[in-house]
């Protein structure tokens, strides 16, 4: 596992990179609706937020696995994000 920064970066990235898509999809379909795709922003925005949040908790017993568990959570979410924008 890299360093928390490491982690940290991922996090933005990635969140950062689903959002963009979101903006991108809603500019190529003006004709749509934005609902759908706001509520995907909130959710990775939310995502986001927890995400941090469990990174910079202090009380945890093996911070070696911590850190992988946030990764794989990071991964899981992604993927239904990503899911959820190629159903829009």
């Amino acid at each position: 596992m890299g360093s928390i920064k490491n982690l940290k970066k991922d996090i933005n990235y990635v969140l950062g990179d689903i959002i963009e898509a979101v903006y991108i999809w809603e500019y190529a379909n003006t004709d749509k609706g934005t609902k759908d795709s706001e509520a995907i922003i909130d959710e990775a925005i939310a995502t986001f937020d927890d995400l941090i949040a469990k990174v910079n908790d202090k009380d945890v017993e093996n911070k070696n696995t911590h850190f992988k568990a946030i990764n794989n959570e990071l991964e899981q979410k992604a993927h239904a994000l990503i899911e959820k924008i190629n159903t829009l």
